[in-house]
């Protein structure tokens, strides 16, 4: 799984520039055989736009939502993209400039005011961005996109027009939620956040969305917190990207990673404060699992932790025997990741890239297992009595359970990333295969599948190719496993004609199906989903 090829041409740069959104979605030249059952759309985000007039943005995560959308029906593909109408957006195109501070881009006041308006500006308080560049997910018959703030913004899948913002805050007790919620079958949606309370008490909460009621009713203004979770700090709370669940539990692993509250409140709306510049590290910590259970709704007080890493996506947990068996991609130790990630970083020449990423966390697939029976054992005895893993969980003189991962997959500087499962029938289950983009000192360029019983591994991958994070469709009425297709969005920035595409692999060993080829480079895109018809 580990990646072969080199990028010294740097052709990656193209997929962190400003690019235009379409007047009309524009016909793909179809390569191979699209399956006849593969009808519906691919909904994908990202950043698109990268600078504001005169004024770059410096992160990754800081360019203007850009939806992408690749419409399949009949063996036809079309490409359509649209910018999602923020505050955020609309107010820079508006005053040519960039407005709103972003992940790690600080706004100003407007230069052209003067210096007493100017000043006054810095103290009306921290003005969160609504850029909703990292995911899509459906709420009910809606589908919002979302960033990691206290604001979702509800977009029609079909003509990519943007709708409506929607402040949680008005609904729930959260400062913000991930963009990577749990979704039940039936339409449930969970999802974790950071909450301030009273007397600057911190938490972290689980909420739930019900599915759509049967008056048709918003299902958002029905939704409430489940269940509270403690911070280790009480001024710190971790950064949260994504939780596990299975299905009676609820994981929560609270890294070293930490957002300095009181500089949040304070530094940011007088010195011109971004995000970025809010978070710090806790060297001493290491990491902390939580966990909770679903019904009824209630914290279980055993005290697991580990050695630092930084986490953004789990892949997957599920319930075995008494335990429960949680699958991470991780980074060691308690540097933040996200500092490797300004876009000065990630468009320099490829012998820089891979000097950076040298000194960067380096990446795991990791398994951690948690026993649930905690009570009548000896200290320092291994808990962990599943046959098919080397994880082990200690329980130490001050009653905290120490665990040891079994690793599933490790490569210098190779990241197995944004992983991806087949979701609608093994989330929280016991589960053979994860799909993920395979992350090269940082670039993306090879599409991988793992199993997590075996650890053998397949890789799909050309060279000067940059492809995005690959999404599991099932075959109809399949029965394994790995029955079905991944869907990823590919640049080949040196393809004369057609330099982007929809690439469709079969799932069970990573072959080419077919691909949808377009005329326009699209730039990165994190997280999406597959709509069917």
């Amino acid at each position: 799984m580990v990646s072969r090829i080199e990028h010294p041409a740097g052709g990656y740069k193209k997929i962190f520039e400003t690019c235009e959104e379409l007047n009309e979605p524009i016909p793909a030249v179809v390569v191979g055989v699209i399956p006849e059952w593969l009808g519906g759309s691919l909904l994908r985000l990202g950043p698109g736009l990268f600078e504001v007039g005169a004024e770059p943005f410096y992160h990754l995560f800081d360019g203007q939502a850009l939806m992408h959308k690749f419409d399949l029906k009949n063996g036809h593909v079309t490409y359509y993209r649209k910018f999602v109408k923020t505050d955020a957006y609309v107010r820079a195109m508006t005053e040519k400039r960039v407005v709103i501070t972003e992940f790690g881009t600080a706004a100003y006041p407007d230069p052209c005011k003067n210096i007493f308006s100017r000043f006054f500006t810095y103290f009306k308080g921290i003005e969160v961005t609504d850029n909703c560049l990292v995911n899509v997910y459906p709420v009910g018959e809606d589908f919002y996109a979302c960033t990691e703030t206290n604001y979702i913004t509800k977009v029609d899948p079909d003509t990519l027009e943007t709708l409506k913002r929607v402040d949680l805050c008005d609904y729930l007790s959260v400062n913000g939620v991930t963009a990577h919620p749990h979704i039940e079958s039936d339409g449930t949606v969970y999802n974790i956040g950071n909450c301030f309370g009273k007397n600057m008490s911190l938490a972290y909460n689980i909420v739930k969305i019900p599915p759509t009621p049967k008056d048709k009713s918003d299902p958002i203004a029905k939704s409430k917190v489940l269940v509270q979770l403690p911070s280790s700090e009480r001024f710190k709370p971790s950064y949260v990207h994504s939780f596990g669940m299975t299905e009676n539990y609820f994981v929560f692993v609270e890294t070293p990673v930490k957002i300095n509250l009181l500089k949040f409140l304070t530094a940011w709306s007088i010195w011109g404060t971004n995000y970025m510049d809010c978070f710090e590290s806790n060297e001493t910590m290491g990491t902390w699992f939580h966990l909770a259970t679903k019904d009824p709704a209630e914290y279980i007080e055993h005290k697991f932790r580990t050695s630092a890493f930084n986490l953004f996506h789990h892949i997957n947990s599920y319930e075995d025997d008494g335990f429960i068996v949680v699958d991470l991609c991780t980074w060691k130790g308690h540097e933040f990741v996200y500092n490797y990630l300004y876009l000065a970083n990630l468009r320099e020449n490829w012998e820089e890239v891979k000097k950076a990423a040298m000194r960067a966390p380096q990446p795991e697939v990791r398994r951690y297992v948690l026993p649930m029976d905690v009570h009548k054992v000896s200290v320092g005895k291994n808990l962990i009595s599943l046959p098919y893993t080397t994880a082990t969980a200690v329980m130490r003189s001050d009653g905290t359970i120490w665990l040891e991962p079994e690793v599933l997959f490790s490569g210098p500087r190779q990241a197995f990333e944004f992983p991806q499962i087949n979701y609608s029938k093994f989330s929280g289950k016991n589960y053979s295969y994860a799909y993920g983009l395979g992350l090269n000192h940082f670039i993306p360029d090879r599409i991988c599948k793992l199993n997590v019983k075996t650890k053998d591994t397949w890789v799909w991958q050309e060279p000067d190719s940059y492809p995005s994070e690959p999404i599991f469709v099932q075959t109809p009425d399949s029965v394994e496993e790995d029955d079905g297709v991944l869907l990823s969005i590919v640049v080949n920035p040196g393809a004369d004609q057609r330099p982007g595409y929809l690439l469709i692999l079969n799932a069970r060993d990573l072959t080419e199906i077919a691909r949808a080829e377009v005329e326009v480079i699209i730039p990165v895109t994190f997280h999406g989903m597959y709509k069917a018809q």
